[in-house]
Parts: structure tokens; sequence; C-alpha cells
């Protein structure tokens, strides 16, 4: 069972802030590792901070504006109609578990998630697939809602549109409320930021949280020492492969002279010509200091290094 909450005529930061309340679906493949857009520590972030985050780019703005054609697109093709529900659900059983979906199937015990995709990932989408974090999102959608199917539509920009049926499956839906049971619980309500998962987005949310060093300041490194000699064993690693690597792009320069392309059945190589300009700054600033100066832009960041003692 679930509780209703009106949506319709909210504020938008009012309804921004009642995303952070709860797991939402857009946060069950992140929570699940399966996002490549987000990750645990970033969605802990989302929903600790007290500042309401408002996403903004061409891509966002693309999908929300073609929500409605692709819904249309999906009862054209499917013969089923939708409708909007203006209500957030949330679990009564599990109240950390929140839906905001886009479409209700009338007269079927199901939901529509709509998407847009680039042309780029339609490799995705090909042959049956859909997306993990968005196969997640849609139980999750489920685990919410009670319902026992839930459809996925994309408009594969400039290439296709393509729609798939998920039907309720016990064991998955069992194990996606256990995760984001114990995401919620030993994470968000203990305050505790979850592991990194060695992902650059882990890297954006630490520098978020830790973006200004205290100068002078120091801890004591206890705890480490095992990483640190397996971070050196990787790193040597890396650069025995990576002077493979070079080797084999340097036999095929040697082989192809001064040809730009070459290929065969499998492969395609260029080696092309690129003209590159770029400003002599240290001359700018040694002859035309006034202007090196107006023009300077300082950006802060921190530094990380690690080096034998």
């Amino acid at each position: 069972m679930y509780e209703k909450i009106a949506t319709a005529g909210m504020e938008r930061g009012e309804w921004l802030k009642l995303r952070k309340t709860g797991i939402g679906g857009s946060d069950a493949g992140a929570i699940c590792g399966l996002d490549p857009y987000s990750s645990p520590m970033k969605v802990f972030r989302d929903k600790t901070t007290d500042g309401v985050e408002e996403k903004d780019s061409e891509a966002i703005r693309i999908g929300n504006d073609l929500e409605q054609y692709v819904a249309g697109r999906f009862m054209e093709a499917s013969g089923l109609k939708v409708r909007r529900s203006n209500y957030m659900y949330r679990s009564k059983e599990h109240p950390y578990m929140i839906a905001d979906i886009d479409r209700l199937v009338v007269g079927e015990d199901a939901g529509l998630e709509c998407k847009t995709a680039s042309a780029y990932n339609a490799d995705k989408w090909a042959d049956g697939k859909i997306p993990p974090h968005y196969a997640m999102q849609c139980y999750h959608y489920m685990a919410v809602t009670g319902k026992r199917a839930w459809y996925i539509a994309a408009v594969i920009l400039g290439r296709e549109f393509v729609y798939h049926k998920l039907a309720w499956d016990d064991a998955l839906i069992q194990q996606l409320i256990e995760a984001e049971g114990g995401f919620w619980n030993n994470h968000v309500a203990a305050n505790r930021i979850p592991d990194p998962d060695g992902s650059q987005i882990c890297d954006s949310v630490l520098e978020q949280y830790f973006h200004t060093a205290r100068k002078a300041s120091a801890v004591e490194l206890a705890g480490f020492d095992a990483r640190l000699a397996r971070r050196e064993e990787i790193l040597a690693s890396i650069e025995e492969l990576q002077s493979e690597q070079k080797q084999i792009e340097q036999e095929i320069k040697l082989f192809m002279k001064d040809s730009e392309l070459a290929s065969n059945g499998h492969y395609k190589v260029s080696w092309s010509n690129v003209d590159t300009i770029r400003l002599d700054t240290k001359r700018i600033r040694q002859e035309q200091p006034e202007i090196y100066q107006k023009y300077a832009k300082v950006t802060s960041s921190r530094r990380f290094q690690i080096k034998a003692a």
C-alpha cells in the first residue's frame, strides 16, 4: 500500500524538497551501482544536504519537453491509453521509497516511463535491451505502487521509437527493497557517507564536500599501508600496459609512414594532421602584464599527490 501526495500546482522548489525525503526511481540504479551518471555517494549528498539542486541541461530539457510526445507514440504503437498521475507515491511499508511516475496505463495494472535517448546510445536499446538503471527505475515504481507491470518507452532521437514491458519479479523487487532500505538506514538516516567506488562522480562529490583544505592541517595516515602498496602495484601494471599500448601504436605508425588512413575488415586507423593555436601566456604575462591581469581567471581546487616517505 501507499499514500499519495498531490503534486498538481506544487511549486518546483517544494517538489524538489519533497524528492529529498526518500529514494526515487531515478536513484534506484545508482544505489545498485548500475547508473553510469550517478553513484551511491552522489545520491547520499542529494538527500542529506539542505540545498535544492536544480538540474538543467539541454538533454534534461529535451527529455521534459518530449515526455508527452513519447507517451503519445507509446499509445499509437501499443494501442493502450495512458494518463497523468499528478501524485507522488510513498510506500507505507517502506516509507523511504517514493515514486514520481510519468504515466499510468488505463485499464491495466501498469505504469509507463518515458525516455529520450541520443542516437549515440541507440546500441543500448538494440535487440530488446533496456539500460539497467532504467530497468531498476521501473522495478522501483512497481515496488512502491504494487502494480504488476511497467512499460518503458523511448524515442531514439532521429532513429526510432521502442517500447518494452517489464513484469513483476518477486526476487528482484525484494532485493531492490533491501538494497534501498540498507542505503537509507545505514547511510542517509545515519548520516554516513557511502564508500567510494572509484568513479569520476565520486571525485566530483568529494570535491564538493571538501573543496578547500585547511592550511597547514594534517592527520595521521593510519590503516592505509596495504591499500597504498596495492596502489603501487596497480601503477606499475598500468605503466607496463601503457608501454605495450604505445609499442603497438608505434608499429602501426611505422607501417603507415606518411599515409593518413589505414583500414581492414575490423579496424580503421587515422594518423591525421592537426593544427592547434595556443596563446603564449608566459610571453603575454611578461610583455603585456596589464592585459594578462585583466583576463586572468583564478580557479580553486585541491591537488592530490602520494609520495613515498
